[in-house]
């Protein structure tokens, strides 16, 4: 890794851990603005929704057509409910959804802060005597903790009617069989462990995206920089932190 590399990383860390402990602070002081609060929910969780529900149905639909095709070669059709549900409800459905928001949400965080950033519009709260972190960060943070993890469930629904769908047309496979294994299949371990990590991965997207939309410079230019940087800092981070939230959520089950 090159120096300026190591700096940039740093960086980020240090700054998203500063940022982090801004808004930890400032949540627990009132006010806190519902509005705005309330609008954010709607823009990362409502106004998201036909884009999850299409990258879900697809997401199943692909799982179900592939390893159907692959199965067939050894009789092995029959398995493909408790592959496709339990392949989506741990790791598809949740992991896809969020760097599939990392892409959208994340990017409209970094260039809207960004754009205030750069015209002076943060400055302009500060010396209204408000802080910025209180009425710009704290509702995209807590918008997105609480519409992602409810997005990340309805993705895995979709998900495991997609691949009922390629199952009982393409594949030739009886729907309630189908609906029965996934039914007897899944448990509660498998929803928890998927659903689990969503919290953790809008935390990565929403504060990442904070971070580099107040650490804008350059003008516009920097802006689009910024907001390069933020989609692919979060998906980075959202597929590392994949695996030590799967390894953790494994090893927690065979504890319990």
């Amino acid at each position: 890794m090159k120096a300026a590399s190591r700096i940039e990383f740093i960086k980020l860390f240090g700054g998203t851990a500063i940022l982090g402990q801004q808004v930890l602070r400032e949540l627990l002081k009132p006010p806190l603005y519902f509005g705005l609060l309330i609008e954010q929910i709607y823009q990362i969780g409502i106004r998201s929704i036909p884009l999850v529900f299409v990258t879900a149905g697809s997401t199943g639909m692909v799982m179900a057509l592939q390893f159907g095709l692959g199965l067939e070669k050894f009789g092995g059709k029959l398995y493909i409910p408790k592959i496709v549900s339990i392949s989506i409800l741990r790791e598809m459905g949740p992991v896809f959804t969020c760097i599939m928001l990392a892409a959208r949400v994340g990017a409209g965080i970094t260039s809207e802060i960004g754009s205030m950033t750069v015209t002076q519009q943060i400055d302009a709260i500060r010396a209204l005597g408000t802080s910025p972190i209180k009425k710009i960060v704290i509702p995209r943070v807590l918008g997105a903790f609480i519409a992602i993890p409810i997005l990340a469930t309805a993705a895995n629904f979709i998900g495991v009617i997609g691949g009922l769908l390629v199952g009982a047309h393409d594949l030739g496979l009886d729907p309630v069989f189908y609906v029965q294994k996934v039914l007897t299949t899944l448990w509660l371990p498998d929803l928890l462990s998927g659903l689990g990590k969503t919290p953790v991965f809008a935390l990565i997207i929403s504060t990442v995206a904070c971070y580099y939309g107040l650490s804008v410079k350059g003008g516009t230019q920097g802006v689009g920089n910024a907001t390069t940087r933020s989609v692919v800092t979060s998906s980075i981070c959202i597929l590392v932190g994949d695996y030590f939230l799967t390894k953790f959520f494994w090893v927690l089950e065979q504890w319990l």
